[in-house]
């Protein structure tokens, strides 16, 4: 476990925010992570589930920041699906 800093954007939003994770986080608390600086902020929630983007490639859920490839400080997107 150690902390691992990613760029994040919600869909909807304008601002990229940097956010501290985890590199055991699997990829559903990545979204929320990230989602925290944008929903009910600067975007609306919704009630679907999220998912993370990397290079327009949607990370499994189980899959963790390391697993995926993610280098430190690359943009993900939260998506709702």
């Amino acid at each position: 476990m150690a902390p691992f800093p990613v760029q994040g954007i919600v869909e909807g939003d304008f601002v990229i925010v940097l956010v501290p994770v985890d590199t055991e986080d699997p990829m559903p608390v990545v979204a929320e992570k990230i989602a925290y600086h944008a929903v009910n902020r600067r975007v609306p929630e919704r009630d679907q589930p999220m998912a993370v983007r990397h290079n327009g490639r949607v990370l499994a859920p189980e899959s963790t920041v390391v697993d995926a490839g993610v280098a430190p400080l690359d943009v993900l997107e939260v998506i709702y699906t």
